[in-house]
């Protein structure tokens, strides 16, 4: 029997479960201007933000049964929580407040339409908007709310 290396596992106090998180692919521009976007619109400075890729962020996706191999979804942990596909960007912009919590209007579509429309994205991101050969270093704004 081979003995396989150990998973990383979801450390205990890995962040504050008070704060709203973002888990998204550093490698993909589209997710990365999303991420930016966030930083922008969240005047309070509530949301933290982990990289799919860091230990944290693959143990979040394992957690809450997301492949590790393609980061396809954000995850977005709200309140406890968690929120994936276009259920995620609806979740984070209805805590951003108004006028971002018109997003919730998206939840009219049925869900396997929601997620049908967010996958045919997802499966050409990195064709539709391009991919970094690693995660950029990010902006101060991003490192100091940036976590695992």
């Amino acid at each position: 029997m081979t003995d396989l290396p150990e998973r990383p596992t979801l450390p205990r106090r890995a962040h504050d479960v008070r704060q709203p998180l973002i888990v998204f692919d550093g490698v993909c521009v589209f997710c990365s201007g999303f991420v930016q976007l966030v930083l922008k619109l969240d005047r309070k400075k509530r949301f933290r933000f982990a990289t799919a890729q860091s230990p944290l962020g693959e143990a979040l996706f394992r957690e809450h049964g997301l492949p590790t191999d393609d980061y396809d979804s954000n995850l977005a942990i709200i309140e406890g929580a968690a929120f994936t596909k276009l259920d995620s960007f609806v979740a984070v912009m209805a805590a951003l407040g108004w006028p971002w919590r018109a997003a919730k209007a998206l939840l009219i579509l049925p869900r396997p339409l929601r997620d049908w429309l967010y996958d045919r994205v997802a499966k050409n991101r990195y064709a539709l908007f391009g991919r970094k050969d690693s995660c950029a270093i990010p902006s101060a704004e991003l490192r100091e709310r940036l976590i695992g």
